[in-house]
């Protein structure tokens, strides 16, 4: 399912064309703070909202994206690139190619273990820093030992892939393959911004949870195990 085709089956599953709504201010004014919504606007919201819930649900092996990039010697701290969620792994790159995974710590684990940030060596550890004064607006690891070279690193790590109400090709991975949870999920968002009845959205909900289910089957289940390691599923025979 394409974005056209999921935009179109949202407003005919739900009934509903969206037209633009004011939202208005504090006040009730609708000349000064408001804000206009388009349809467009609208749904992709929707979308978004709903593509967010999956991608934090079920860890598909699409959500996973990987850098290299080098250290700084004497520097112990290394940037998170900017689409970063969460970290999988991170590993050091000796001269050799050979990989030499860190570990993960707190920073005080960090900041207790190696006190004096001139102390240098290959780095062992790592720790979710946070944002540096250098730059505020992305966040930061903290390494430690202090790097005593300019190694070379690589980082898998969790992040949002591109909306589907984005992309060029108004395709993605998610309404490719499992569009199910896509659509439903949608609904979900646009029927809650509706405020309707309990009893459908309830059963919306329901299909939603279903198609989760399915897709939770094919990222957390499927996409992790064959048959020589795992041997076949099975259904047991009563």
């Amino acid at each position: 399912m394409n974005y056209s085709e999921l935009f179109i089956a949202i407003k005919g599953y739900l009934e509903n064309d969206f037209p633009s709504t004011v939202f208005t201010d504090s006040a009730g004014s609708s000349s000064s703070g408001a804000a206009t919504l388009t349809s467009t606007e609208q749904i992709n919201t929707f979308i978004t909202q709903a593509e967010q819930r999956i991608y934090n649900t079920i860890q598909f092996p699409s959500l996973r994206s990987n850098v290299t990039g080098t250290l700084t010697a004497n520097n112990k701290y290394l940037a998170c690139p900017s689409d970063f969620l969460a970290v999988y792994s991170l590993a050091v790159i000796r001269a050799t190619g050979a990989y030499e995974y860190l570990l993960n710590k707190d920073v005080n684990f960090i900041r207790e273990s190696y006190p004096i940030p001139a102390d240098t060596g290959v780095p062992a550890y790592y720790a979710l820093f946070g944002p540096v004064s250098t730059n505020e607006a992305e966040l930061t690891f903290i390494l430690g030992p202090t790097p005593d070279a300019a190694y070379s690193m690589e980082l898998h790590y969790f992040y949002y892939p591109e909306s589907i109400t984005t992309t060029a090709s108004g395709t993605t991975w998610l309404g490719d393959n499992i569009d199910s949870v896509l659509l439903y999920g949608s609904l979900v968002e646009g029927y809650t911004f509706m405020k309707g009845e309990a009893d459908l959205m309830a059963a919306i909900n329901t299909k939603y949870q279903d198609a989760l289910m399915l897709a939770k089957r094919l990222g957390d289940g499927m996409e992790r195990r064959d048959a020589y390691r795992s041997g076949q599923a099975r259904v047991p025979v009563q």
